[in-house]
């Protein structure tokens, strides 16, 4: 941020340096991103003072802790930033009347299915990363100018050896997902998103499938050996975003709608999550 800082009624970034932060800013540059030492969501006195320097009319939160096998050793860490900071920031924003955007993920499912819609119950989770992000997901929808974005996204290449075969899910790479979202949050910015749940994301598959599309080489794995509990299939049902894009366009169908939504810079796990 430059010294003599944004103008008031900016459109707030958390997350700003991790690997979506990265891909909204350079998409949607309005975006004004606080490094974590002017904006700390987990500290109350950072957030107030973040807030009123900047006066957001808009709050895209993506900070968040995503790492599902650290969760299970540091829960503590991973409830403060996932839990206690949206708590934090959704307050500011109730008090600043400024629209709220939350990025959350399809692990707040159970995932034995697949296939799920907005308005179809979460939970049980499987393991800690997922139900901080469910409490967090409640904390969102508490406040009446909220929209969580449920997604998922993987680093632009693919950087394991192997890859899950017996996981599904909807996500894609970043470069994939960020233009997606990055609609999405201009046009919640607009109240043109009539929702306060939305699913963003690409068609089932599985993880190993998603790998092979940039790392042909990659083999094949079993969730069984990520050391933590994965759900079988958290595939998403997103007929509600291709019917607002339809809308969006006048109408007109989705020319990519089957192409392609972590606050550190890490490269996850294959258990990791990206949202």
């Amino acid at each position: 941020m430059s010294q003599s800082g944004p103008a008031p009624g900016a459109a707030l970034l958390t997350g700003g340096g991790g690997r979506l932060g990265r891909e909204l800013r350079l998409l949607l540059p309005h975006l004004v991103a606080p490094t974590r030492a002017e904006l700390d969501v987990t500290d109350d006195a950072s957030v107030a003072r973040g807030f009123a320097r900047l006066r957001p009319r808009l709050v895209v939160h993506c900070a968040a802790y995503t790492d599902v096998a650290g969760a299970e050793r540091e829960r503590e860490a991973c409830w403060r930033v996932n839990v206690e900071g949206t708590r934090r920031l959704v307050a500011a924003a109730r008090v600043a009347g400024a629209r709220f955007l939350h990025v959350s993920t399809d692990y707040v499912f159970y995932g034995d299915r697949g296939g799920y819609r907005e308005d179809d119950t979460p939970g049980p989770t499987r393991n800690y990363y997922a139900l901080t992000k469910l409490v967090a997901e409640e904390a969102a929808r508490g406040y009446d100018r909220a929209l969580v974005v449920r997604t998922s996204f993987r680093p632009r290449e693919w950087p394991y050896p192997k890859a899950f075969d017996d996981l599904f899910t909807s996500q894609d790479y970043v470069d994939v997902i960020a233009p997606l979202l990055a609609e999405v949050i201009e046009r919640f910015a607009a109240g043109a998103v009539p929702y306060d749940t939305l699913h963003v994301a690409t068609e089932r598959k599985s993880v190993l499938e998603l790998a092979r599309r940039r790392a042909p080489d990659v083999q094949r794995a079993s969730k069984r050996e990520a050391g933590v509990a994965l759900p079988d299939d958290v595939s998403l049902d997103v007929s509600r975003w291709r019917r607002l894009r339809e809308a969006w366009s006048g109408g007109a169908a989705a020319a990519h709608e089957d192409d392609g939504v972590a606050a550190d810079d890490r490269p996850p796990a294959p258990g990791e999550r990206g949202s």
